[in-house]
């Protein structure tokens, strides 16, 4: 596997393989979109805080966001919801 690629699926499973940031990326593929406060309200978590760690998962092409006047909504992205798919069956395997 070339270098590159081999260091780029490392940064994408490790940006999943924080809890909060697996949470908040489940909730997120359950439903089209979410703000701040509710997925701080889901994970049980400060805002600034889920801010932090949806700003990982954007980083890493998980999820999306738009603003919708002075909210920020955000969603989970094709390949996010391919790498949480990975996770769940590996929850299936155990």
């Amino acid at each position: 596997m070339d270098p590159q690629v081999a260091d780029k699926l490392a940064r994408r499973a490790k940006a999943l393989g924080d809890p909060t940031r697996l949470t908040l990326a489940a909730a997120l593929s359950d439903t089209d979109e979410l703000c701040v406060c509710d997925l701080a309200w889901i994970a049980g978590r400060a805002e600034n805080l889920v801010s932090h760690h949806l700003r990982a998962l954007r980083t890493e092409g998980l999820v999306r966001s738009r603003r919708d006047g002075k909210m920020v909504l955000y969603s989970v992205t094709d390949l996010g919801r391919a790498g949480l798919a990975a996770v769940r069956a590996e929850r299936v395997l155990t």
